[in-house]
């Protein structure tokens, strides 16, 4: 599992012309699912990526958490994310999960956010979707399951 975290101002993801979900301050997260991904696994990277320290406290040193400033998260399926580019120009993406995988994963990470008491947007699981947003710093941040949970 890997997930791609911009500290936003504000973020929204279109589809066919239709605002699907938006958000002011927050995290707009791309999350991308590999074969092999579990719910232990989604449980440990929520728990991760909740508790990020990455925005400024009243001294402007990165010390607070989503929770702690009270900011949502728009989450979008990515399965681009497990591109793989060793060979050709044309990216393989042989390693990421398939629908049957992921669908069930992305849903239940969305409802561990929602179950962390965190307010929670989404795309929609394989739509053509249009995400806009203003990275806040900027700040981006790369969590790989392979490393937080080996």
């Amino acid at each position: 599992m890997k997930l791609v975290i911009q500290r936003v101002s504000e973020s929204q993801v279109t589809i066919d012309g239709q605002v699907k979900g938006k958000i002011q301050k927050g995290f707009m997260v791309l999350v991308g699912f590999c074969e092999g991904d579990t719910k232990e696994i989604v449980d440990k990277m929520v728990d991760k990526m909740i508790g990020l320290r990455i925005f400024e406290d009243e001294n402007g040193k990165m010390n607070l958490s989503l929770e702690d400033v009270k900011g949502s998260l728009l989450s979008i399926s990515q399965f681009t994310l497990y591109a793989d580019c060793k060979k050709g120009r044309r990216p393989s993406f042989i390693k990421a999960a398939k629908p049957d995988v992921a669908i069930p994963l992305y849903d239940y990470f969305n409802q561990r956010i929602i179950s962390k008491g965190i307010s929670l947007e989404t795309g929609v699981f394989g739509a053509d979707m249009k995400v806009s947003l203003i990275n806040d710093g900027p700040v981006t941040i790369i969590l790989d399951s392979q490393e937080i949970c080996s």
